[in-house]
């Protein structure tokens, strides 16, 4: 029986009883939850990073998308409150979007 470890999808479970095999797991705790979910980001992370094609990187940006809305509740917050933070910085000091890559500034 292979082991994984790691934090799993919701619905994992019903899919496993589907297929009419055995498995084991445990419901982690909050500050558990929170470890697994910033392993998980960094193993998705990973897998973005690793995408070979335009719809592999979609896939693997959406596991992150579910994983940041997962913690959220675990800081406090909600989806529209990240936005609200998003929204402050994007007119505060701009987005990512033009590809400026800054290699040095000058010292006072």
């Amino acid at each position: 029986m292979p082991i994984y470890n790691k934090l799993v999808r919701d619905r994992i479970p019903e899919i496993i009883v589907a297929t009419n095999k055995k498995y084991s797991m445990k419901v982690l705790e909050p500050a558990e939850h929170e470890v697994e979910i910033k392993r998980k980001l960094i193993e998705e992370l990973k897998e973005y990073q690793e995408a070979t094609s335009n719809e592999e990187a979609i896939e693997e940006l959406a596991d992150l998308l579910e994983l940041i809305y997962a913690v959220l509740p675990l800081h406090g917050t909600t989806i529209e409150e990240l936005e609200e933070v998003r929204v402050k910085k994007l007119e505060k000091r701009g987005g990512f979007d033009n590809g400026y890559y800054l290699i040095e500034v000058e010292d006072d």
